[in-house]
């Protein structure tokens, strides 16, 4: 039995997500530069960008299950593979082909990562450091998405799309070394004992998801997501074409907003870990971040005030996140869940940036006003309410 936390196998751990998130951070920066090289058609880049998403849309349950069959490490270690050998594919490919060949196991890598590292910090943690840990696992995407925003402007100032490539290539190899260094720190077993295979492969995941409070927590995952990305279409756009400011500047102010949810997540993380309810985290996240949306797509403040409200509803947004995918460890029955119950939350969660940008510029694009944004925002924060206070008669008192 463990009697500490070993937290660098915990950052080991929580540095593969965000090895993994470059790569969904990578191509929105690189896709004028790969269009332009490319020739790509507006339906091939529009696959090229969402490929991560569509995968995580419909395979995270499939991608949970089969770690929790073979092995939280196992497929921790597959994921980190496929998306090594997708980056390099990327970074030689020749032609249209190919570079969505490379961004499929770039997807898949991402997927298999998401779902199998919470079990190898959940493995490396005492019960009483648990939910702060998981809690910095669930920045992973924001963090990841940040720094390679942030670092774009250099790199490809330097060594252009391909050098984002490299970039992401050394960070993966660099979180294959740490998990390969802590691995006697992460006790799941390889794969389960013979005595313990279920009848059928179906039968974890049907007891895991037989829970109501699953269901409940990954639909709040899809309301935070869908006004997450609300924000991330709307800013640049704003600073750009109605604010006249440089790609420079856009990109700055953007990466900041981006990275204000790493500190909410660390936060919801803290306040999990003081016995606050998810809950109450959840329906107070989603209050607050739905005022704040009435402000931003609102036209009438002062622009450096609406700024300010979206690093607002980002940072406070974090707590959504980490009061969901910090829930796995708690809510599965045995170890051999928790990847099940985190490709349901990423499956779910993952729907929001597939069917959100088409319905927000379905609607902008019917009025030509921003201001319509508010009818999914608005409604996913109400949505996002009455989830926490659902959950919240359903946690333990």
């Amino acid at each position: 039995m463990r009697h500490s936390t070993d937290w660098r196998a915990v950052l080991a751990a929580a540095l593969c997500g965000l090895a993994v998130a470059i790569n969904v951070g990578k191509v929105p920066i690189a896709m004028g530069a790969l269009r332009t090289e490319f020739g790509l058609s507006l339906v091939a880049a529009g696959w090229v960008s969402s490929m991560i998403n569509t995968l995580g849309a419909s395979t995270g349950i499939l991608f949970g299950l089969l770690g929790d069959r073979v092995g939280a490490l196992r497929l921790c270690y597959a994921g980190l593979g496929a998306s090594i050998v997708g980056g390099v594919l990327g970074l030689v490919a020749g032609g249209e082909t190919a570079l969505l060949a490379s961004r499929f196991l770039e997807g898949a890598g991402v997927v298999a990562v998401a779902v199998s590292a919470p079990a190898l910090l959940t493995s490396a943690t005492v019960p009483s450091d648990r939910r702060f840990a998981l809690g910095i696992w669930s920045s992973y995407l924001p963090a990841g998405v940040g720094v390679v925003m942030l670092l774009a402007p250099l790199v490809t100032g330097i060594a252009g799309w391909r050098g984002l490539w490299v970039l992401s290539l050394l960070i993966l190899a660099l979180a294959a070394l740490g998990i390969r260094r802590f691995q006697t720190s992460y006790d799941l077993p390889h794969h389960p004992a013979p005595d313990d295979l279920p009848d059928s492969p179906w039968h974890i995941a049907r007891q895991a998801l037989a829970q109501p409070a699953p269901w409940l927590l990954a639909l709040a995952m899809l309301s935070w997501t869908l006004q997450h990305y609300a924000l991330i279409i709307w800013l640049p756009t704003f600073l750009m074409e109605q604010r006249g400011l440089g790609l420079l500047a856009t990109s700055l102010l953007s990466c900041l907003m981006v990275l204000a949810n790493v500190p909410g997540n660390l936060l919801g993380g803290s306040l999990l870990q003081r016995d606050y309810r998810r809950g109450n985290l959840i329906a107070f996240a989603s209050l607050l971040s739905g005022l704040a949306g009435f402000g931003i797509f609102l036209d009438g403040l002062p622009d450096l005030l609406r700024y300010a409200l979206c690093v607002l509803l980002s940072f406070i947004g974090g707590l959504i996140p980490a009061s969901v995918l910090s829930a796995s460890a708690q809510l599965a029955k045995t170890p051999k869940q928790i990847g099940t119950l985190q490709g349901l939350f990423m499956q779910v969660g993952n729907m929001g940036p597939f069917v959100g940008p088409p319905l927000i510029a379905a609607l902008v694009a019917a009025s030509g006003l921003w201001r319509d944004a508010l009818w999914v925002t608005a409604s996913a924060a109400a949505g996002g309410i009455v989830l926490g206070l659902a959950l919240r008669r359903l946690e333990p008192h």
